[in-house]
């Protein structure tokens, strides 16, 4: 009754009133929902405030946020909902619920509206491909990545939700209420017969009515002496804290990681097309972050972490550089051909620099040819008189080609012709270079 004339909300957690139902704990959830750090925020606090909530390391919170966009495609998605849903740690309410009116928050409306205007595009990545197809870079779905994500809330706000319930600052005072201020020596209240009226009295003078016919501060008698302060007793020696038992969660991750990524390795060498190197990582991922989910609940498999970046670094680079599609070994090639005969049709690297001289042709000759290079720059010469048909692209670098350049990752091909200073006539020269990673630079000598 107390806590209904207050206007105060009961939002104790579930596990307080037992299990609860499935709509308690949503409604909990919501009531006592992360507050975002103003300290240990990378961006915007949401993965802080989520570790903060629930007792987790927000670096497996990040990690987590990384995985699902990668595999899902929903990490920006969830969030900038954070950001907009999650109220800062000094703010009534969050930043989505200040736009309605509902309270007071330091996100600008502005902002707030960028915020929002910005959700519908990771949102379109996110489910692109429909529920069930499409998102993310690994080729996951952001349907199932949203369940698991949301799964993983509930359980953990079921098990941790009473603990780190956050609290919101006081409000401010209402018009009409009033704090009576502090009037001072010689304030005093009359009544007239007609009502309390307040008068201000001279400091140092007596007051108006005295029924003892003397001023209490006329009697100048010796005040009392005050006993010394009782010494507080020393306080008592910490009790030591017990060892913490040790974790076996990420060296067992780290087990099952290991055999995961052989046997796809070994089923992909096989000639299982499927097992491609980004699906090994991606498995191998997959079963990094059920480790550190695990390992958020026991205090344990922090050391994955350091395993899982580096791989999901290798898994985007493969992902974004089809390296399959180049053959030929690695190392540097450097050639100058005299004639048009000895100019082969293809050359073609996986990994190593190229570099092609044509400047030694003679003034007659006709040839075509390409160049495929999957990491490494490319380099060809040609004459100053020559007349060039190209066609330029890399995955990720830079493109030159004879006075025109485009930069950046998954450019279109870079295609014209150029005759030169002289104009028609000359060598003609048909060269198409195709770089899976690095610099394109085609010249004349």
């Amino acid at each position: 009754m107390l806590l209904d004339m207050s206007g105060a909300a009961d939002v104790r957690s579930p596990k307080q009133h037992g299990p609860g139902s499935f709509e308690d704990t949503i409604k909990d959830f919501w009531a006592s929902r992360p507050r975002r750090p103003h300290d240990g925020r990378k961006i915007a606090g949401v993965a802080a405030s989520i570790g903060n909530r629930y007792g987790i390391d927000p670096v497996v919170v990040r990690v987590a946020f990384v995985m699902v966009t990668l595999f899902g495609g929903i990490g920006p998605m969830l969030y900038l909902l954070g950001w907009l849903f999650f109220p800062d740690e000094r703010d009534q309410v969050s930043a989505a619920e200040a736009l309605f009116g509902r309270g007071r928050s330091s996100t600008s409306t502005g902002f707030t509206l960028l915020l929002g205007v910005g959700l519908l595009p990771v949102t379109g990545v996110a489910f692109g491909g429909g529920w069930f197809g499409g998102g993310g870079w690994f080729g996951g779905t952001g349907f199932i990545a949203f369940v698991l994500i949301a799964a993983a809330l509930f359980v953990l706000h079921r098990n941790r939700g009473q603990f780190n319930r956050p609290v919101a600052p006081a409000e401010r005072p209402e018009h009409g209420q009033f704090t009576a201020p502090d009037m001072g020596a010689g304030f005093s209240m009359k009544d007239t017969g007609t009502g309390a009226t307040a008068t201000a009295e001279a400091p140092g003078a007596p007051p108006a009515w005295d029924p003892l016919g003397a001023a209490p501060f006329a009697w100048d008698l010796p005040d009392p002496k005050p006993e010394p302060p009782a010494t507080p007793p020393p306080p008592a020696p910490m009790p030591p804290s017990p060892a913490r038992r040790k974790s076996k969660v990420g060296l067992v991750t780290f087990g099952i990681a290991l055999l995961v990524a052989g046997v796809g390795a070994a089923i992909g060498t096989s000639g299982e097309t499927w097992f491609s190197p980004q699906h090994v990582i991606g498995l191998t991922l997959a079963v990094l972050g059920v480790g550190l989910v695990v390992g958020s609940f026991v205090r344990g498999g922090r050391g994955l972490v350091g395993l899982a970046i580096p791989l999901a670094i290798a898994g985007l680079v493969l992902t974004a550089v089809p390296f399959g599609d180049f053959k030929g070994g690695f190392g540097d090639i450097d050639a100058t051909p005299l004639t048009a005969a000895e100019v082969q049709p293809v050359y073609q690297h996986t990994g190593g620099d190229i570099r092609l001289n044509l400047t030694k042709l003679p003034a007659d000759a006709v040839v075509t040819t390409s160049i495929s290079n999957g990491a490494g720059d490319t380099r060809v010469l040609v004459p100053a008189n020559a007349d060039v048909r190209y066609s330029c692209e890399t995955a990720v670098g830079d493109v030159t080609c004879l006075d025109r350049g485009t930069s950046g990752v998954g450019g279109a091909p870079l295609v014209g012709e150029s005759f030169g200073s002289d104009g028609p006539g000359g060598p003609q020269i048909n060269l198409t270079i195709r770089n899976g990673t690095m610099d394109v630079e085609v010249q004349r000598g």
